[in-house]
């Protein structure tokens, strides 16, 4: 694909996080799809050293969208939870209001973003999450297997940590930029659905206004699944984990700039 002309260096206060290893099926048709939306958003693609070239593309695009595409290269494969917190770093050291998690895989709707901020932005929500089950089971593509098992752990998550939320582990979402500057980012290890999980525990715990937002989740169709037991299994026990530490802890905020306040 080749560069888009668009060479207006960004004032965007919004900033996407996409992490990526070997995404490169989707990521300038993903970057492209984000960059056109009627809101302005800026990305950030935290690359895990992909050696399909994916960081190359994104060097590409770059061209064309000048200040509105950013890179970060990382040596290997370090983990989803690690890449979200390095950018979390690099979206408030640039002063971004609104950052958004996102999968490079095109099984978030692009367009859903604008929905996401404007929950955040107009309705004074501190994160807003988008949601496969707030409104009954809203997949497509996956097998009754893989959806059932989705299902009962966000049910699961609400069971011992009492978090009133309906996809517990969904990777969609905008975060007022005082929710990052509140949770203990270098505290959190966990690498995959643990940490989505442990990200909308802390928010609740701090007092944050959290709504989740329904949205359609469509599977990838281009590129293969990141998904392991492993990181099933890290989020099956640190669920237990993270209510436990909680019991030890109390949560006070800081007085930082919310969008409830």
């Amino acid at each position: 694909m080749q560069p888009f002309a668009n060479s207006s260096p960004s004032l965007s206060k919004n900033l996407v996080i996409i992490p990526t290893y070997n995404e490169k099926e989707n990521i300038q048709l993903l970057l492209s799809s984000v960059l056109t939306l009627a809101v302005n958003f800026d990305v950030l693609v935290v690359d895990d050293n992909s050696p399909d070239g994916t960081a190359d593309l994104v060097r590409d695009m770059q061209q064309g969208y000048e200040g509105r595409v950013h890179l970060i290269e990382r040596s290997g494969k370090l983990g989803l939870g690690t890449a979200y917190i390095r950018g979390f770093k690099y979206a408030l050291e640039h002063s971004y209001d609104y950052i958004f998690e996102m999968d490079a895989d095109f099984s978030h709707d692009p367009a859903d973003l604008v929905r996401l901020y404007r929950t955040c932005m107009d309705e004074g929500y501190d994160l807003a999450i988008g949601s496969r089950y707030v409104t009954g089971v809203n997949v497509v593509n996956w097998p009754i297997r893989r959806v059932l098992v989705s299902y009962f752990a966000s049910q699961y998550v609400r069971f011992i940590t009492g978090m009133p939320i309906n996809d517990a582990t969904a990777g969609f979402k905008c975060y007022h930029k005082s929710v990052l500057q509140t949770i203990r980012l270098d505290r959190l290890r966990f690498v995959g659905y643990a940490f989505q999980i442990s990200m909308k525990f802390h928010a609740w715990m701090y007092g944050f206004k959290i709504k989740e937002v329904p949205i359609i989740f469509t599977d990838r169709t281009r590129g293969e699944s990141k998904m392991s037991s492993k990181i099933f299994w890290e989020a099956f026990a640190g669920v237990i984990y993270i209510k436990v530490r909680s019991l030890f802890r109390k949560y006070h905020r800081p007085a930082l700039v919310s969008q409830s306040e």
